[in-house]
């Protein structure tokens, strides 16, 4: 079985081309699992796997979590996968990836670089706040796409300096919070400059900026562009 091993902004994927695969895709769950598993496999944040498309885009991504649940998208993944699709030969440097969430329309600048236009948020919800541990923490809500990718985005002071694993229980503990039935990706961040964020998780500041911003991530340097359409 032929794999990539790509990264995004610090997060890690697996990718398997299942034209040529072939794989059931009852067993990709426990692929998932096994391969992204870290000291004992591979290990990867997800799994990533190229399908044909049937809704018009040039090919379709299914995305799996570590613990082999599927995910709708990954912005992250998403960038990968169209690096993927140009340099495999299954889009050209314009292309649209057909995720759960909905089309995702990537473009190439260079060698190394993509540019995304993420889905449209379905649901947004700037005042959110959630309770963990009788403690009340600020919170946006948002989901990308339909079926909406659910982020909890948490204001987050000294964020540079934080307690990686402090950071991870908490993050663990508002992602199950009764407030999101269905869970949520985690997203902490503190403003360092104007438009210039620091941040931890995925990237979800839709709301929390005016047009443009400039995202600090331990994995690289993220520029992103805001287009509202309400």
């Amino acid at each position: 079985m032929k794999f990539w091993k790509m990264n995004g902004a610090g997060n890690d994927f697996i990718i398997l081309n299942n034209l040529e695969e072939h794989l059931p895709l009852e067993a990709i769950p426990q692929i998932a699992r096994t391969l992204c598993r870290r000291r004992m496999s591979i290990g990867a944040d997800g799994l990533m796997v190229v399908e044909a498309a049937d809704q018009g885009g040039d090919f379709k991504m299914l995305f799996f979590n570590s613990d082999g649940s599927e995910g709708e998208m990954c912005g992250n993944g998403a960038r990968c996968i169209c690096r993927y699709g140009f340099e495999n030969g299954l889009a050209r440097e314009a292309q649209a990836v057909e995720t759960a969430a909905g089309m995702v329309f990537g473009r190439r600048i260079d060698r190394r670089l993509y540019r995304v236009r993420l889905n449209d948020p379905a649901v947004i919800k700037l005042d959110c706040p959630v309770e963990v541990d009788g403690v009340r923490y600020a919170c946006s809500y948002v989901e990308l796409g339909d079926p909406g990718l659910p982020h909890a985005v948490v204001p987050y002071h000294n964020l540079q300096n934080a307690d990686e694993n402090e950071l991870r229980e908490l993050g663990r503990k508002i992602r199950w919070n009764p407030a999101f039935p269905k869970g949520a990706n985690v997203n902490f961040y503190e403003l360092t400059g104007e438009d210039q964020y620091t941040e931890q998780g995925e990237i979800a500041l839709v709301g929390q900026m005016l047009d443009r911003a400039q995202v600090e991530l331990a994995g690289g340097q993220v520029r992103m562009d805001l287009y509202i359409a309400f």
